[in-house]
């Protein structure tokens, strides 16, 4: 009996949710979605145990291949590298 905590599957988060003023466009895992000067949440390498995002902007797009199951890995303009997790942009609609 297997008493160690079950890790669930992560769902891929799907096109076009709405969270607090922001809408989720794409998730991070194509190379070709990922653009420099796109707002972007990632997760950082001492955040992968938490899953906490960070937001801020593309600078420089790192993994080379054209896709990547944990996702595209890009530096930020603040300095900071991770893997992207949600591509977004702001909510333009009025409510």
């Amino acid at each position: 009996m297997n008493t160690g905590s079950r890790r669930r599957k992560r769902r891929n988060r799907k096109s076009h949710k709405h969270f607090g003023g922001y809408i989720v466009i794409m998730d991070g895992n194509k190379r070709s979605d990922i653009k420099q000067g796109l707002n972007v949440r990632i997760v950082l390498k001492k955040d992968q145990r938490s899953g906490k995002l960070t937001e801020g902007i593309v600078k420089d797009i790192l993994t080379k291949s054209p896709s990547h199951p944990h996702g595209i890995k890009v530096r930020l303009t603040n300095g900071s590298v991770g893997r992207v997790k949600e591509a977004v942009s702001e909510n333009t609609y009025e409510q």
